[in-house]
């Protein structure tokens, strides 16, 4: 008969867990370095994007000067129902979703085709050359910007419009005709940044394995089908994320230039939210009213935003969070 042979129970020593403190403590100072390199990003969002929301009360208050931002009368969502009931508010929604979408939609794709050609460019010096030349406008001052639209298609003396003069093309007011100024707008804005946008995904086609082009070629791909099958699948978590940021500035259109390039024939579409919360509020002084109608436009951004997020978190199984 085999012995049995009996084992003395195991002593399990049982250890305290740490207390959230002191985790955190030892975090630190395991860690301090990191946080000491990151504290001077955390003060300036800290008071520069979170400082400024406490002003977001006056959207809910009569504001009055001397008593400041939280001594005004509490008025509730007053500036809201106004702002509603406004005669302007379906025009400056209309004409904001209709610059923002149709910058939204084409300053999207542009960038990614800009990407796509480059990368087809065969030498690394013309490669470099052409990258270079498409990102510069990216540096130019909008005022700079504005005023080449003006020397360009000025309706008498403009370049564009002599050239089209010979054509037979004559009469038209591209900054001042409401038909063309959101054209304008469009491709002078994918112009400007067509080029700097595309950097983001030039650095994602570098990361792609140089084999699978290989590959690619000794099965007889051509270069239209290379970019379908290779580059275009290695760019989609890339076009997921930044499709996801684009979203929630939906309704953000470029303050300064659309402001520089308004006159007074083209402000049926060319005044959007953020020319009007400026000319209400800082010109004309009505504070509360210009926050209420900012915080309108944040929210609805911010719905955009998570909305776009759980939509390419289901479809694309990639998402900001």
């Amino acid at each position: 008969m085999a012995a049995v042979l009996e084992r003395p129970p195991a002593e399990v020593a049982v250890r305290r867990r740490p207390s959230r403190g002191a985790r955190v403590k030892r975090h630190f100072a395991r860690q301090w370095q990191l946080w000491a390199m990151l504290a001077p990003a955390i003060v300036v969002t800290a008071i520069f994007a979170y400082g400024p929301m406490y002003g977001i009360q006056l959207a809910f208050r009569e504001f009055d000067f001397a008593a400041g931002l939280t001594g005004g009368e509490w008025v509730g969502l007053k500036y809201f129902q106004q702002f509603f009931d406004s005669p302007q508010f379906w025009t400056l929604m209309r004409n904001t979703v209709t610059i923002s979408l149709t910058t939204l939609v084409f300053g999207f794709i542009a960038p990614i085709a800009l990407a796509l050609l480059i990368n087809q460019v065969i030498g690394v010096r013309r490669k470099r050359f052409t990258q270079t030349a498409t990102y510069l406008p990216h540096f130019i001052s909008i005022v700079v910007i504005v005023g080449m639209l003006q020397v360009f298609l000025s309706p008498s003396t403009g370049l564009i419009t002599r050239f089209l003069e010979n054509f037979g093309i004559t009469g038209v007011n591209f900054l001042g005709d409401t038909s063309t100024f959101v054209p304008v707008y469009v491709i002078s804005e994918v112009w400007q940044h067509c080029g700097w946008n595309s950097i983001i995904y030039l650095a994602a086609l570098a990361n792609v394995d140089t084999q699978l082009y290989e590959a690619a070629r000794i099965d007889g791909a051509s270069r239209f089908q290379i970019i379908r099958h290779v580059d275009i699948p290695a760019l989609i978590p890339t076009m997921v994320i930044l499709f996801v940021l684009n979203m929630g500035g939906v309704l953000n259109t470029g303050f300064e230039k659309i402001f520089l390039m308004q006159n007074t024939l083209n402000l049926p579409v060319s005044e959007v939210i953020s020319t009007y919360v400026y000319k209400i509020g800082i010109v004309g002084s009505q504070f509360s009213y210009s926050t209420a109608i900012g915080l309108f436009n944040t929210i609805i951004n911010f719905a955009f935003l998570v909305g776009a997020n759980q939509l390419a978190k289901r479809v694309a199984n990639t998402s900001l969070w």
